[in-house]
């Protein structure tokens, strides 16, 4: 265009303020506009009249999350996620849409727990939850902490308003850290049913009849058991398994199998307890009918002669602590998946390093998601920091849940598979996770991972604040170099003989950020790792020859 575009910028404010243009003067700021966005978001690409970069503005802008209910709860890891809230999430996201839930010993108690069912309410509403790790009172910590009474576990209210089918439970793994085991390990826990549900009494000796009366009156009534207790003091406990939702189970099970390229294996004690035979057939089902080809294209049944295998519980517990090679999914009954769980924890490091994620159904049929850590509140590091001892607790479990609640709430606000891959929150929860991951490899992270050296509680979070400030898109468009350099003439001898998707593939090894720029740190550990770094000279410096020689060098 003859005509030449003015940008007139607030340094104080911030922001652009004007966008003029006009034919101007040999002496004035001449600018070719190659794009604008609207005012309230980053400016890019502005040109001179040389052909030099000049400069690119932030308005600071940040990104815009679906909503989410995030329920707070208590001691240690929430002080860590109000931190890392502040730090890594405020600053580059606006939250006004989420909904905070404070379930917490002393807000239960304070709303006669109604925090809780306004909790269920929403995230039944919204369909994506975020979960802090909670307390359940005790005797003594309802005494201590001055409460009405000693409120339950919230965790089987929010199963049931959620109409909980499963909690699937995945190891975390970290590009270039060794964990226990290699590959992804995928479980199932039945969310409903068994003993955390179980009704007991205190009996002494005579005769003990269980009747089921059905719902239907018409039907005659059945009696489950009949027995005679001959000990002056027994304990009679009642519970029952729902099926109903096992076939969605069983649907959400191998999809994710197929997805991580595992192996699945279904475990019970069904040769001992025969009740939980009716398990095994509905799962072996849905299989059959629905999965199996696919897993027979796929080779993930070569080990198993081709169907899927049934484990007895006992043998998962020794095969959990053999196959460390991992690529391998286990659904079990709800007792069952929650020692298993606690294995498969111990295996791969900690339960730190494993998710734990409750799927339920909402009426319409859409997936209610509630992401948490899979580790409790850390009361003795919260001990310390009250006492002001130094702490380092690694958040992994917990970012990796908030991260699940924002890309699940992502999904179910678009219409597509593609349209929720393209929304910027989904490269911001990516590009999260590479930062935390690449300081922990680099040494950076908390003291679990990298020693006594490592980083403390709030030193790791500053940490990752300050790389998430360095390399988000406005900060890399604030960064770019003033004057535009000519690209280097390559001779045509030379340019025949590249390989270019080798080169390529050679620079994202070093970009491990993934941010399209190499820095000083990645270069040097791209170096090392190929062993082309320059070395220091050992030798006594005192010597003249010596001197020389570093001299020279």
């Amino acid at each position: 265009l003859t005509n030449r575009y003015y940008i007139i910028y607030s340094e104080r404010r911030k922001m652009v303020i004007s966008v003029a243009f006009g034919r101007g003067g040999a002496s004035s700021v001449r600018f070719g506009l190659r794009s604008i966005r609207t005012s309230n978001e980053t400016l890019r690409y502005f040109r001179s009249t040389n052909g030099s970069y000049y400069r690119s503005f932030s308005t600071e802008r940040k990104l815009v999350s679906p909503p989410i209910v995030y329920i707070k709860g208590e001691e240690m890891t929430r002080y860590c996620m109000d931190l890392i809230l502040k730090q890594w999430i405020e600053p580059n996201v606006d939250i006004s849409s989420w909904q905070f839930y404070d379930l917490s010993c002393k807000s239960r108690d304070d709303t006669e727990d109604q925090v809780l069912h306004d909790a269920i309410a929403a995230g039944k509403s919204l369909g994506s939850i975020f979960k802090e790790p909670t307390v359940t009172p005790t005797a003594e910590q309802k005494e201590k902490l001055g409460l009405k009474k000693a409120w339950g576990s919230p965790n089987g209210a929010m199963r049931r308003g959620w109409k909980g089918i499963t909690i699937s439970r995945d190891t975390i793994h970290i590009e270039g850290m060794d964990f226990g085991f290699k590959n992804p390990v995928l479980f199932e826990r039945h969310a409903v049913g068994g003993e955390y549900s179980a009704g007991y009494g205190m009996v002494g000796a005579g005769k003990l009849k269980t009747i089921f009366f059905p719902k239907d009156q018409t039907q005659d009534d059945v009696v489950i058991d009949e027995r005679f207790l001959e000990d002056d003091v027994n304990a009679v406990v009642t519970y029952h398994n729902p099926l109903d939702n096992v076939t969605d189970l069983a649907h959400h099970f191998f999809q994710r199998c197929l997805k991580a390229n595992v192996t699945p294996y279904v475990v019970t004690k069904k040769t001992v307890f025969k009740w939980q035979e009716e398990f095994w057939t509905k799962m072996l089902t849905v299989f059959e009918e629905h999965y199996k080809e696919g897993f027979l294209k796929a080779g993930l049944l070569n080990q198993t002669g081709g169907n899927l295998m049934h484990l007895i519980s006992d043998a998962a517990t020794m095969q959990i602590i053999r196959w460390t090679d991992g690529g391998f999914g286990m659904a079990a009954h709800n007792y069952d998946g929650d020692m298993l769980t606690d294995e498969i924890a111990q295996v791969h490091r900690s339960p730190g390093f494993i998710t734990s994620n409750l799927i339920g159904k909402n009426d319409d049929g859409s997936l209610i998601k509630e992401f948490e850590a899979s580790h409790g509140t850390v009361t003795d590091m919260w001990e310390d920091t009250q006492n002001g001892i130094e702490t380092s607790l690694n958040p992994l479990g917990l970012v990796e849940a908030l991260i699940g609640a924002i890309e699940h709430s992502v999904h179910l606000q678009s219409a597509t598979e593609e349209e929720a891959e393209r929304h910027e929150m989904i490269e911001f929860t990516r590009r999260l996770r590479r930062i935390i991951h690449r300081a922990m490899v680099e040494g950076k992270g908390t003291r679990d991972i990298s020693g006594p050296k490592g980083l403390t509680t709030e030193q790791f979070v500053n940490y990752v604040g300050k790389i998430i400030q360095k390399t988000s898109p406005e900060m890399k468009e604030q960064q770019k170099i003033v004057t535009k350099r000519a690209k280097p003439v390559r001779e045509k001898s030379v340019q025949a003989m590249i390989d270019e998707e080798a080169m390529r593939k050679f620079f994202t090894s070093l970009d491990t950020d993934g941010n399209g720029v190499i820095d000083y740190d990645e270069f040097c550990n791209g170096m090392i790792n190929i062993g082309m770094y320059p070395k220091k000279f050992f030798q006594d410096p005192g010597e003249k020859g010596n001197r020389e020689l570093e001299d020279k060098l």
